[in-house]
């Protein structure tokens, strides 16, 4: 977790540490806020809108997510390469899966986004790993589901399988748990945990666990 610090200046962490961050609001004052509440993070480099780029955490911020957000968040994560937070109030069905499938990493509902919250979201982020709320966890699971139950001819494994130390891992992703905790329950160094997860988002090109989580669960693997 990030260490939050109201005395040390930003800028005493190692530049090679820090994380680059982007903020991205639909007006000013919130945007001033959210740079407000990351400016506590020495390990948080804030960076201007317009320097996103690969290495670098976007987080955007607002009410809904209309399709101009959802476009903004394509290019920033297909097109410049950044990993995205999202920060917003409420999401409908239709919008979550596009929402994952479009790289979006964690998530940040707007009530609950203090500035520890929006720390921890980042640092997931930045390592590439999910971080999303437990309730809208539990809707991705079972809208994904859904899609799964009402596809038909999916008969057979796919062509892009997964192997069951693979699936074990992604199991217990879906269920919360962190590295450690995936590492201890199978009897696995965090290391194993961290490559599985890594060869199987390289050979699948998903962009992150919660992206992993979502094909496995449209590919009825968990």
């Amino acid at each position: 977790m990030l260490s939050s610090s109201r005395t040390t200046r930003p800028g005493t962490a190692g530049s090679a540490d820090r994380i680059p961050v982007v903020v991205h609001a639909p007006d000013p004052i919130l945007r001033e806020g959210v740079l407000g509440q990351l400016r506590r993070y020495p390990e948080v480099e804030l960076r201007e809108e317009s320097a996103s780029g690969p290495g670098t955490v976007a987080l955007l911020v607002d009410d809904v997510l209309d399709e101009a957000a959802l476009t903004r968040l394509r290019r920033l994560v297909r097109s410049e390469g950044a990993r995205a937070v999202l920060v917003v109030k409420s999401l409908r069905e239709a919008e979550l899966l596009d929402v994952i499938e479009c790289g979006v990493g964690a998530i940040v509902w707007r009530h609950e986004a203090t500035a520890p919250r929006l720390a921890q979201a980042v640092l997931a982020a930045a390592r590439g790993d999910g971080d999303l709320p437990a309730d809208l966890l539990g809707r991705l699971i079972n809208q994904v589901g859904t899609l799964h139950r009402s596809a038909s001819g999916r008969s057979g494994a796919p062509a892009s399988g997964l192997t069951p130390r693979e699936v074990d891992v992604l199991r217990l992703v879906a269920e919360g748990f962190d590295t450690g905790e995936i590492a201890g329950k199978l009897s696995y160094s965090e290391r194993t945990v961290k490559n599985v997860m890594h060869g199987l988002t390289t050979r699948l090109h998903l962009r992150n666990r919660a992206h992993a989580v979502a094909h496995a669960l449209r590919e009825g693997y968990i």
